[in-house]
């Protein structure tokens, strides 16, 4: 990868929706050689999709949760069945393994905090493997989809 690749991504990032044309002009190639450099990226999955960014206020998503779970027992299966459970509810938008106590952080958003203990009492309660959950709630986003340095 070199500087004009990380050009492509940089401005990617910015402005998804840019036509091929676009890109070239901002990146300062002829289109063809844009379109060869944008492929391979793609090709290598250096580039894994593209996507709106969705404002979940918008969508009456406004309670949101930051959620740290620590688990009974850290073997493969539980930890594979408490992985695999997860990607399934839809309102977590971020889960992450840690080092040390506690062993997850998950992101969760819903519609208001009545909805959130719906989803904490029918679902999150219910994953397998784990000990204890402790919810911490978000006052402000202050940095939020910000593109990744390039």
């Amino acid at each position: 990868m070199d500087a004009i690749d990380r050009k492509i991504l940089a401005v990617l990032q910015e402005e998804g929706r840019l036509t091929l044309t676009e890109l070239a002009i901002r990146v300062k190639l002829s289109t063809s050689p844009c379109h060869r450099r944008l492929r391979e990226l793609e090709r290598t999955r250096t580039i894994r999709g593209y996507r709106a960014i969705v404002d979940r206020v918008a969508l009456g998503l406004t309670f949101e949760a930051l959620v740290f779970v620590t688990m009974l027992q850290e073997d493969w299966e539980t930890l594979v069945a408490f992985e695999e459970a997860v990607t399934q509810i839809p309102n977590v938008l971020l889960a992450q393994r840690l080092f040390g106590d506690p062993d997850y952080l998950l992101r969760i958003v819903t519609a208001d905090l009545a909805a959130y203990q719906q989803l904490q009492d029918n679902t999150l309660s219910r994953l397998p493997g784990v000990a204890r959950m402790n919810s911490t709630l978000v006052m402000k986003q202050v940095v939020d989809n910000r593109p990744l340095p390039a």
